[in-house]
Parts: C-alpha cells; sequence; structure tokens
C-alpha cells in the first residue's frame, strides 16, 4: 500500500521531511478494523511528533483522523462490517493514518456522519473526543445543565477549541466565552456559538470584568504556560482548569491555584487506547453521538481547508500551515 511517513525529524521545509513510501497491506488483529482511508485531517499533535520523535527504524507514519470504509475486521470485532463508513482519531502508539489502509481498534471507532462528505468527516474524531472528555468527563458537566455557570475557552479558534464551543453550547447551559486575537477569529468563534469573544493578547481579567464574569471553567487549548498567571486571578474559587498544551513544568507555579482551591485536569484523548482502559468503548460512544449531531444539524464540521489529494507535497502543505499559527479549524486531504 501507499503511505507517507518521516526517517528523520526535520523543518517541514525540508524536501525529506516528509517522504513516499509503500509498505505491506496490514493485517486487523482481534478487535481491529482494516479501513480503506478516504480522507485524514492534520492536527497540531502530528507536528509534535515529527518533530520530537526519531523513527527507531525506517519510517514512521503520521495521521490520526481518518474517515474511510471497513474493508476486513478481526476475529473479535462485532460492532461494524465490511463496508460500513467510519471515522475515528487512531491511537499514538500505532501507526498512522496517512496510508491508503489502515488498523484500528473497533473500540474507539464511530459510525461517520451520514449527511456529509469523508473529507468534512475527518476534520472531526480527534478534536470531538478531545472536546467531548474535557468538558463531559473531566470538567463533570452534566448534559442540559451549566445554568449561571460559565466556561472559557483559551485558542477558540483552533479545532478542539471550535468543536468545545459548539458542544457547550448545544448540549449545556454555561455561557462560552471564546478567546480570539484577530477579526477572523472572532468571527470564526462567534460563528460556533461563543457568547462573548475577548483577546487572549490583552488583559483577560479586566475583560472578564467588564462582563461581570469569573469562570467557572477554563480550557487552557493554548499558551497555558504564558496565561497560567492570569488564570489563577481570574477564575472562580472552586473552579476546574483543564490543559491539553505543552507547557514547561518549571515555568508554572501551581501554588497560584491553591487559595482558590481550584482543580487542575489533563485531557489526552489517546489514554484510553495507550493503556486498553477498561471504559475504552466511550470513545466508539462519544463519536457515535457526535455524529448524530451532525445529522441533525446542531454539531457542524469544522473543516475550513481541503488541500486536495494526498501527496507529500499536499501534506508538507498542510504541516507547514498547522505550524504557522493562523491555523482556523482544521486542515483535510483525500484519497491518494
Amino acid at each position: 500500500m501507499k503511505a507517507i511517513g518521516y526517517s528523520k525529524s526535520l523543518p517541514i521545509e525540508e524536501v525529506n521531511a516528509l517522504e513516499a513510501i509503500t509498505l505491506p497491506d496490514p493485517t486487523p488483529e482481534a478487535n481491529d478494523l482494516l479501513v480503506e482511508v478516504k480522507a485524514i485531517s492534520v492536527n497540531p499533535v502530528d507536528v509534535k511528533v515529527r518533530m520530537r520523535a526519531e523513527p527507531t527504524e525506517g519510517h514512521t507514519v503520521l495521521g490520526f483522523d481518518a474517515s474511510g470504509v471497513v474493508k476486513a475486521v478481526g476475529s473479535d470485532a462485532s460492532l461494524f462490517k465490511p463496508g460500513d463508513h467510519v471515522f475515528y482519531a487512531g491511537a499514538i502508539n500505532r501507526a498512522g493514518t496517512n496510508s491508503e489502509l489502515h488498523v484500528v481498534d473497533e473500540r474507539i471507532v464511530g459510525r461517520k456522519p451520514a449527511s456529509i462528505s469523508h473529507a468534512t468527516a475527518a476534520a472531526l474524531p480527534l478534536t470531538s473526543i478531545t472536546a467531548w472528555e474535557l468538558l463531559f468527563e473531566r470538567f463533570g458537566v452534566v448534559e442540559g445543565s451549566g445554568t449561571g455557570k460559565s466556561l472559557l475557552v483559551i485558542g477558540g479558534a483552533g479545532g478542539v477549541g471550535s468543536i468545545l464551543t459548539q458542544l457547550a453550547r448545544q448540549m449545556t447551559d454555561l455561557t462560552v466565552i471564546s478567546t480570539a486575537s484577530r477579526d477572523k477569529t472572532s468571527a470564526w468563534c462567534k460563528d460556533m456559538g461563543a457568547h462573548h469573544i475577548i483577546d487572549h493578547r490583552g488583559d483577560m481579567k479586566a475583560q472578564l470584568d467588564a462582563l461581570d464574569i469569573a469562570p467557572d471553567y477554563v480550557a487552557g487549548l493554548t499558551g497555558t504556560q504564558q496565561h497560567f498567571a492570569a488564570i489563577a486571578e481570574f477564575i472562580a474559587p472552586q473552579g476546574k482548569l483543564g490543559l491539553i498544551d505543552d507547557p514547561d513544568p518549571a515555568s508554572i507555579d501551581i501554588s497560584l491555584i491553591k487559595r482558590k482551591s481550584i482543580s487542575l485536569h489533563w485531557e489526552f484523548m489517546f489514554t484510553r487506547s495507550m493503556f486498553q482502559t477498561a471504559d475504552i468503548s466511550e470513545q466508539h460512544k462519544l463519536l457515535n453521538r457526535v455524529s448524530d449531531l451532525v445529522d441533525t444539524g446542531k454539531v457542524r464540521s469544522t473543516m475550513t481547508e481541503n488541500f486536495g489529494p494526498m501527496t507529500v507535497d499536499n501534506l508538507r502543505r498542510a504541516h507547514a500551515h498547522q505550524e504557522s499559527g493562523s491555523a482556523i479549524g482544521k486542515t483535510v486531504l483525500e484519497g491518494f
């Protein structure tokens, strides 16, 4: 099968940062599906792995988000059958989705939304899982609740922020505040459903004070290292702070959140697949819920760019776009 991988961690401008390779067709194991990949999207984790994890031998194939068609199933698989259309975010400790065929544990796979294309669907899984787990599991928000409480999404125009805003607006009564620093990203956040927009490059506390809001929940999706001290000041007493980025632990004074009894939560959507947790199938269930929300028009895909077929050049462009820091929503590629 055709695939795209990397043999050495290089800046994306280097011609060999990503390379076309040919690999044997994979075989599904017990709980696996063999999926014909129709479309993928690029996430910050693709860039992080490419730049930080040197392949130990041969090439590493990246890619997590995928939408495709089931070709075969493993001996213990029962949730899907050949011909089913699926979408999922894969596992960080298995081969990636930048390939014609891919094997994935069916317990982290969802039914693709019927109302949208594979390319549009490929933008959803990783960010939807991350946002869902952060909101409903880490923060413990109950669907339909939240009256009188508020959620601040730092980095609202990114992939996770875009879905988190939609889920919070559609499935809870929380007041949602998103941060953005440009007219274009502010408009996007408003379109995703944010009640209020503030600028994370300015004095966030002053802006929140002007709204008379001390957020009960803060989703630190980006810039946590820079914003931690400010968050400690403006978050509500006994609030909850959730992080997904990679701040330098030495740069954060955790004692700042002690006096308010703030709870700190990490969200890493690969935890269930990495550790084969007893509740691993929760990701299958939540992706099916997201699929239903899309098909009923309550949540929409955050695809903003389609860079065309999955070629080395197009994938390099997608990585460069992700690294630029100016990406809004998600970038997808479809087919080889």
